[in-house]
């Protein structure tokens, strides 16, 4: 199943990228967590293979260095691919300290977001509800 909206990590895993903007806004309904050089929003999918969708905000900066940080974004993910759970989707929002941030611990910011978001689901908020339930 590799096509235009599959992508295969090195190592091995196999991620489906978010391309509609419904999907994005679905997942802003989900869990977020945040770090100084991205945040993530994460929610629960049909599909069997985690989906991964980027977005930057005109805010940030210009075109290339929206695209750079999308690009170093997509490396990040690539390299934490085996940490992604199935029958998710997940948006990773780029900050302008993604074009200074060390690789390595935006691939270890990743990681331990992917923990908290999965973590996050059942724990209620000050109104007595789900958090994140809009």
């Amino acid at each position: 199943m590799t096509g235009p909206d599959t992508a295969k990590s090195e190592a091995g895993h196999s991620l489906r990228r978010l391309n509609k903007r419904s999907q994005f806004l679905r997942a802003a309904r989900g869990n977020r967590a945040g770090r100084r050089a991205f945040a993530l929003q994460a929610i629960a999918s049909d599909e069997l293979t985690p989906g991964v969708g980027f977005t930057v905000t005109k805010k940030v900066g210009n075109a290339p260095e929206r695209n750079r940080i999308k690009r170093r974004l997509r490396e990040v993910v690539k390299a934490s691919a085996r940490d992604f759970q199935s029958q998710h989707d997940y948006v990773l929002v780029g900050r302008r300290e993604a074009l200074s941030e060390p690789f390595g611990q935006m691939v270890t910011d990743l990681s331990a977001l992917l923990i908290k978001v999965h973590a996050d689901k059942a724990r209620p908020n000050k109104a007595g509800g789900l958090r994140n339930s809009r």
